[in-house]
């Protein structure tokens, strides 16, 4: 029995002309009903359908007292719909990352959510709880480790690529700032194991996966995590978690490389003062469960001020975080997990729109690099992006592009599972090219939702036809942990010394050592 939940999906989102391009329409209706519903391990939850594929939102997977580590949720009786998105982790204002306020915000359309303590929720599309086992795509949003949210971005909708792909997409929000990664180890007692909180939450996610989403279509076996910025940080993190061992077999991280994270030292030394700083003296007996959440930050903020690098991020505990990610070697407990991992041609340049002249360039960068390396980095540049204006010399990034290189390098020499490298340089036209390939403009391609944020890309038929291509590329490595299909050239495998890298753009090709020279200025 079905019944009509608000209203059918009968408008379509897109239309493309492009041949063989085309995102789908999605038309039919949105039902609820008993094929809706899924027996969980903490209870019977009802998600709905949507013009074939399921959806299920702000499902529980774990709870936490604050600053405890995660537990099981707690059991329920009867039906829990799971229909609306659950809570973001407690946080300020929306994300944003700069530039010019108009051209950005039009171009990204942060959303605003609910907050709550209580936000271990995760998000579910799947083609059909049906008991076939499809590959796992769980996706941790970016936002450093201080913001964001699974849904703060449309791109992140996980409908159509799992309706691509015919895998199960997962999405999931975890503790974040002082709530999710202030050590309070230093105090012992109640505090003894308060330490990388929003990483146990995401270990915690990846384990609710394993238990439970065979009954959603998914195969435990298969399970790719994946991230962008601070999601790939959180990525990176979790391939040196040896708790997190067996419940994901692959990884991707978007311009969020993360070679190394905190030293014990220094996150202690901040717990503690936080705990100061609130008029407590340190020690088991402290109880930190009184304060607002704003009193907690202001205290935070108050502590954080000349503790240099770090603040409320994760740390090389010993325990759950057993070594940095990548540096010196990649952990043996993901050794032989395959890794697909790049970064975008602009980054953190916002103001593609805003012409520089060569003078202007050099005023920017030779105080840095000397004015003979300057010379050698504009003639260099120039051979490797023969034509450009001056502006891509200051707007093009390398520190993330570097940190990919270094990355993927101490992944292959583990000799393990192989790392691929890609570097995304589709640049969006939308308000004169303000965004161009920025940080994050990836997102609605590997999503296959250009439909939902054409403020974004434009929506032009480029940008439909970039999707196909970008998602195709990811669906590959989700099933089989290598990205070759036939919408891109023959990828190599990185190597040291040759750099092997896909070049996302318009005409998507593979390079060799193209920017070797670049990185190292």
């Amino acid at each position: 029995m079905k019944k009509s939940l608000i209203l059918a999906a009968a408008a379509a989102l897109l239309l493309c002309s492009c041949a063989n391009n085309s995102q789908p329409v999605r038309k039919g209706p949105i039902t609820t009903g008993d094929d809706c519903i899924v027996t969980t391990t903490s209870g019977k939850i009802m998600g709905y359908n949507d013009a074939g594929i399921y959806t299920f939102k702000g499902v529980p997977y774990a709870h936490a007292e604050r600053f405890m580590p995660p537990r099981d949720p707690d059991p329920w009786e009867g039906v829990k719909k799971t229909q609306v998105y659950g809570p973001q982790a407690m946080q300020g204002q929306n994300m944003r990352w700069g530039g010019n306020p108009s051209d950005y915000d039009f171009g990204f359309e942060f959303k605003k959510e609910l907050q709550s303590e209580d936000c271990q929720v995760l998000n579910i599309w799947t083609p059909a709880p049906d008991g076939k086992k499809r590959p796992v795509f769980l996706w941790i949003h970016g936002g450093g480790y201080a913001s964001g949210s699974a849904i703060f971005l449309p791109a992140q909708e996980g409908r159509a690529l799992a309706e691509k792909g015919d895998i199960v997409v997962v999405t999931v929000n975890h503790r974040l700032n002082i709530l999710g990664y202030l050590d309070l180890t230093g105090l012992g007692g109640k505090y003894a194991e308060s330490v990388n909180l929003g990483m146990q939450d995401l270990v915690k996610a990846l384990e609710w996966v394993h238990n439970n989403i065979a009954s959603f279509g998914g195969d435990p076996g298969c399970v790719t995590i994946g991230g962008q910025s601070g999601g790939g940080g959180k990525t990176s993190t979790l391939m040196a978690m040896p708790s997190a061992k067996g419940l994901f077999h692959r990884a991707i991280v978007q311009s969020g490389s993360t070679l190394r994270q905190q030293e014990p030292a220094q996150s202690q030394a901040l717990g503690l003062a936080v705990v100061k700083e609130l008029g407590l003296k340190p020690g088991p007996d402290v109880d930190l469960s009184k304060f607002s959440y704003e009193e907690l930050v202001a205290a935070g903020n108050r502590a954080s001020r000349g503790m240099g690098r770090g603040g409320f991020s994760p740390v090389v505990d010993g325990k759950y975080l057993v070594q940095h990610p990548f540096d010196p070697t990649g952990a043996e407990c993901s050794k032989d997990v395959p890794m697909l991992i790049g970064s975008n041609l602009n980054e953190f340049c916002y103001t593609n729109n805003v012409p520089f002249t060569m003078e202007q360039a050099k005023e920017r960068l030779a105080p840095r690099m000397g004015e003979e390396k300057f010379a050698a980095f504009v003639e260099e540049f120039e051979r490797v992006y023969p034509g450009g204006e001056p502006k891509e010399l200051v707007n093009t990034d390398f520190r993330t592009r570097g940190n990919v290189i270094r990355q993927a390098a101490a992944k292959q020499a583990q000799g393990g599972a192989n790392a691929y490298v890609y570097l995304f340089a589709w640049k969006s036209e939308v308000n004169d090219g303000a965004l161009a390939a920025c940080h994050g403009m990836e997102l609605p391609f590997m999503f296959n939702n250009v439909a939902n944020q054409r403020e974004m890309t434009g929506g032009t038929p480029e940008a439909y036809q970039m999707a196909d291509v970008v998602s195709s590329a990811w669906i590959a490595f989700i099933k089989t942990g290598d990205p070759n299909c036939k919408e891109v050239p023959a990828w190599e495998p990185f190597k040291p010394g040759e750099n092997p890298t896909m070049v996302f753009d318009n005409v998507t090709v593979l390079k060799k050592n193209h920017d070797a020279a670049l990185l190292q200025y």
